[in-house]
């Protein structure tokens, strides 16, 4: 430890000459054998090589700059989850993670309270990288009052192929090429080189260049700094310095130069960027790739001197930079980040605080009767279960569903793509009208495991009408299948006092459906007319309502409307999508069970839903606005709106899921 203290007191000097040069053409990839680690010490990538997701993190220690960092299991559950972040020089979007003053705000900013980070380096420069990562951090959080995070944050100066635990066995096993790790690369090639150029690369943001390099070897073609419109460049790609103009401007200036492709170079000194549109920029296509390198200078000396350049692009697997703990001491993945910021760490990290509240919920009194054990669901049928209900069952007031969603293997991976609802039917008396009615819906996750809700659906209680039920959980039937677990928890709330210590739903009257959301969506409701059985103490409306499909407006997923439930021509009771088509609508409801780091576009609001996410139930309290008279008669009437009146798409319209009810209390 004495030679490590000195060379570290060494790097404290020599850092803050070399910070400012980081980024430039010294680090262009030197590719030689074992880089990351010793020969004849590669972890097997082969199945049972390594723990998997869900297995309890082992017991380890590893040196930090400020003396060591422990994990025990054997000292009971930790009090946060713990990132384990392993940074490599070698990855162009770690170096702008890790130099995007955003990126690293949005760490010390919002790391949820008990979360800990503990960084680590693939690299032989590890030390180097410990003083460095730690350093970034700290000028992100000097001008805050954020300082106290820096304590929850572990920098080890001791390379990964060195640390002797099992952390490098499973960055290795679980290594992976999403948008957050493998090597993203561009391979200069001329026929006056001997060896090949290959330095890293950072595509633009996908969500708005849907457009990926294929396995084509193109032409270069310098063409300045891209800002305007040249000669046709007949396929080739074009190379152009960063700045004066934006990055947009740029690939869509070289798309009507009939450019293939768009290779942005940082000017030297400066990091690789985020490539993504500002403002109305989001608003346009774009068909070519881009991505952003760093200067290597051969390439343009080779143009200028009218040699041929070639350009091909590869992706080198590597380990993966990102895995974790959670409260629980289970191994867990992080996901996929969509862009190089810290705020997916901070996302994941909410999550498992999440997931932590819901196991402790999960032990509070309550009879549980199980429905689903690991279950598959896919197909028309989906996953169907008939079950014994509790003989007392009206003694209990409250009925929770504990829902989850795992996939057939261990890891993300082995999950279903795109998101899809998932509805819960219950059928308790075929005679009856309520039969098939829907109980629950919740939204899968795009390519993550994790979801996990508890969903309060207690007004539903008088569905279950007799002592066996029969219950079917479906989506769609072309969705790659999941596997599902479900139990009802019944049990009595804690509240007192005369409304909710006595107040029990005893009758449910059905209401209206969604639809297709075109001109015609109105004109298929009609007002209702319902009396209110003498015992009646309150009435609630109950709905629940998701809007999906995308037209001109991106109705009805990624629209704003509006659903009114009009009571005696007088009360308008309305249920508004406000966050829909917002860019992090859904990043805010992580704390409520929204899963994070999901492949697609997870974080933009949405129609009254959010991937991986429980459909919470609308309750509105209506007994004020209703004549509560035997003799006399009430009206309801349903419409939906967007933008304040009746949809009228041009183009294939979006449509409406809802299930809406009276409930009777007394």
């Amino acid at each position: 430890m004495a030679s490590l203290s000195l060379l570290l007191r060494f790097l404290v000097v020599v850092t803050a000459h070399v910070t400012e040069a980081r980024w430039g053409p010294r680090s262009r990839l030197i590719l030689t054998e074992g880089s990351h680690h010793p020969p004849g010490n590669t972890p097997s990538p082969q199945p049972g090589a390594g723990p998997e997701p869900g297995d309890p993190a082992p017991a380890f220690q590893v040196p930090t700059l400020d003396g060591k960092f422990s994990y025990d299991p054997a000292e009971g559950a930790l009090k946060g989850p713990l990132v384990i972040h392993a940074f490599t020089n070698k990855s162009g979007f770690l170096e702008s993670l890790w130099s995007s003053e955003s990126s690293l705000k949005s760490l010390v900013e919002g790391l949820p309270d008990r979360a800990q980070v503990l960084f680590l380096s693939l690299d032989d420069s590890a030390v180097s990288d410990a003083l460095w990562m730690r350093e970034q951090l700290r000028l992100a959080a000097a001008h805050s009052s954020w300082k106290g995070v820096l304590t929850r944050l572990h920098f080890s100066p001791l390379p990964v192929f060195a640390l002797g635990n099992w952390i490098p066995n499973v960055l290795y096993y679980w290594g992976c090429m999403g948008h957050n790790c493998g090597l993203s690369q561009a391979v200069f090639t001329s026929d006056g080189w001997k060896m090949p150029i290959v330095v890293k690369r950072l595509d633009a943001r996908y969500d708005w260049l849907m457009a990926r390099w294929s396995n084509n070897l193109y032409q270069l073609a310098d063409v300045g700094d891209g800002c305007e419109p040249s000669a046709s460049l007949g396929g080739a790609v074009a190379w152009v310095s960063e700045g004066n103009c934006s990055f947009f401007t740029k690939v869509q200036s070289m798309a009507k130069s009939n450019a293939s492709g768009v290779l942005v170079y940082a000017l030297p000194g400066n990091p690789i960027q985020d490539m993504n549109c500002a403002g109305t920029e989001c608003f346009s296509p774009l068909g070519i790739p881009a991505a952003m390198v760093h200067l290597e200078v051969s390439v343009p000396q080779a143009l200028r001197s009218g040699q041929v350049v070639k350009v091909s692009f590869q992706t080198t697997p590597s380990p993966n930079f990102f895995i974790s703990i959670d409260q629980q001491g289970a191994l867990a993945e992080m996901g996929w980040f969509l862009y190089p910021s810290f705020s997916f760490v901070n996302w994941q990290a909410q999550w498992f605080g999440f997931s932590a509240s819901l196991q402790s919920k999960l032990q509070s009194p309550a009879k549980v009767t199980p429905v689903f054990d690991q279950v598959t669901m896919q197909g028309d049928k989906g996953a169907v279960a008939t079950v014994d209900l509790p003989s007392d069952l009206w003694d209990f007031d409250t009925l929770e569903l504990d829902a989850s969603l795992s996939c057939p293997g261990r890891r993300d991976s082995s999950c279903a793509q795109w998101d899809h609802t998932v509805q819960l039917f219950v059928c308790c008396d075929p005679l009856s009208p309520h039969c098939n009615a829907e109980l629950g819906r919740w939204i899968t996750a795009f390519r993550r495991g994790s979801g996990h809700w508890l969903t309060d659906v207690s007004p539903l209680i008088p569905l279950l009408d007799s002592n066996k039920c029969t219950f079917t959980m479906k989506t769609a039937p072309w969705a790659m299948p999941w596997v599902v677990s479900l139990n009802l928890r019944f049990s009595v709330s804690n509240q007192t006092g005369e409304e909710f210590g006595k107040l029990r739903p005893f009758r449910v009257t059905s209401l209206y459906s969604g639809g297709t959301f075109d001109k015609n969506y109105n004109k298929r409701y009609q007002p209702t007319k319902f009396p209110v059985p003498s015992s009646t103490k309150k009435v609630e409306l109950y709905a629940v309502i998701t809007g999906h499909g995308s037209d001109e407006n991106g109705c009805g997923e990624f629209c704003v409307t509006s659903h009114h439930f009009l009571i005696n021509a007088v009360h308008n009771n309305t249920r508004r999508f406000d966050s829909a088509g917002t860019a992090l609508g859904c990043t805010m409801r992580v704390k409520e069970g929204a899963v994070p780091n999901e492949h697609g576009t997870w974080l933009y609001g949405r129609g009254g839903w959010c991937d991986g996410l429980q459909v919470d139930p609308w309750r509105i309290d209506i007994t004020k606005q209703l004549n509560m008279s035997d003799f006399e008669s009430n009206t309801i009437v349903y419409f939906g709106f967007f933008n304040g009146q009746d949809p009228n798409p041009a183009q294939e319209p979006g449509y409406i899921i809802m299930s809406s009810f009276l409930i009777f209390y007394k």
